[in-house]
């Protein structure tokens, strides 16, 4: 894990970490996998310092913070009350989460505590969060938590997880997302960081057909977002509702039921179902599975 500073980004958060020390004053090892820390004269690393991919930075996160909480929070039947963040130890869609007044409780599941630690001293802003006393931080095997959960404990579940390699492949797998429908109350709504259109089109598919057959009788509909620190500048969400009480049909999640809270500086009302509005390539490989029947 690495922070540094940016001139046109502010901090920035990558993880994997530097492949080597330099002699410069770049990187200060500190106790491996610790954070390193940025060269003090506020200079850019060198790219091929990092192997890793870029988490957020103080420029953007916003846009993926705000619209991987409002998408589900606004688009769920009820306002939610009971809400859990799987991932998301920087603490920016907790932070999002709490600006909803209807919400009484957070748990925030997160397997790695230096995250939270990480951001809480260099992303201040993001960590706010973590102040409010509706929020309740577990550090835990995300899996292991929505699995031991109560059926329908929860109104709202969101993953904020890494890509679909190494560890974090399970959270795009089958039993995962049983367990999240399981936890989720009538009615509730999951929003899990789904990936680029550009750049992982098939995952997107397989993914998305298999959230549709769990959630059966719900609805399936991936959106989107521009953040440009991410690869290819775009990342998506899908947004599974699952059904009501007695069988009764989901709400469309591209439709919000409800004005988003103060202060946001990239959702908007008008911008929820422009987000679910896909390009023609997209829409011809995900049909009315997640974004509507092809033209």
């Amino acid at each position: 894990m690495c922070v540094f500073k940016s001139g046109a980004f502010g901090t920035v958060l990558v993880l994997d970490g530097a492949r080597r020390e330099t002699g410069g004053g770049w990187l200060r090892r500190a106790h491996a996998p610790r954070a390193r820390l940025a060269d003090p004269q506020n200079r850019p690393p060198p790219p091929s310092l990092f192997p890793g991919v870029i988490q957020c930075t103080d420029r953007d996160e916003f846009s993926y913070q705000e619209m991987i909480a409002n998408l589900p929070l606004n688009a769920a039947a009820a306002p939610a009350k009971r809400v859990l963040v799987v991932g998301g130890g920087d603490g920016g869609v907790v932070r999002e989460v709490c600006r909803h007044a209807s919400v009484a409780s957070v748990d925030l599941a997160e397997i790695d505590g230096m995250v939270v630690d990480v951001s809480k001293k260099h992303f201040p802003g993001m960590a706010a969060g973590f102040a409010d006393p509706r929020v309740c931080v577990h550090i835990c095997d995300g899996i292991r938590f929505v699995t031991d959960a109560a059926p329908g404990t929860y109104d709202a579940i969101i993953v904020d997880s890494s890509d679909p390699v190494g560890p974090a492949e399970v959270l795009f797998q089958r039993p995962f997302f049983e367990a999240m429908h399981r936890a989720l109350a009538p009615g509730g709504v999951v929003c899990t960081q789904a990936e680029s259109l550009w750049l992982h089109l098939p995952i997107i598919q397989s993914l998305a057909a298999m959230c549709a057959s769990v959630f059966e009788g719900g609805a399936v509909r991936y959106a989107y977002t521009t953040i440009p620190t991410y690869p290819s500048g775009q990342i998506g969400f899908l947004v599974c509702a699952k059904a009501g009480a007695r069988g009764a049909p989901a709400r469309d999640p591209a439709t919000p039921a409800r004005p988003p809270p103060v202060g946001l500086k990239y959702y908007t009302e008008a911008l929820h179902p422009a987000a679910f509005q896909l390009p023609a390539f997209a829409r011809a490989a995900l049909g009315a599975v997640a974004g509507g029947a092809a033209e």
